[in-house]
């Protein structure tokens, strides 16, 4: 249990902070409009990040202030 809590705060260390996620957001929907807006590795890399977001939240019981989600 406490391998894995810390193994947990070391990932949330590690992770973006969620402006990368809502740039990422752009710029997918941007190229869904326009085929030149960016270039295949940034559009996988942010499609990453945006599967990586998804799943931390599906994890997460707090919101960022700590207050519960449910």
């Amino acid at each position: 249990m406490v391998i894995a809590a810390l193994v947990a705060t070391t990932a949330l260390a590690r992770a973006e902070d969620r402006s990368v996620l809502v740039k990422c957001k752009a710029m997918v929907e941007r190229a869904s409009k326009d085929a030149n807006t960016a270039s295949d590795a940034e559009l996988t890399r942010c499609r990453q990040v945006i599967r990586e977001w998804a799943l931390r939240d599906a994890r997460t019981t707090v919101d960022e202030e700590g207050k519960p989600l449910r």
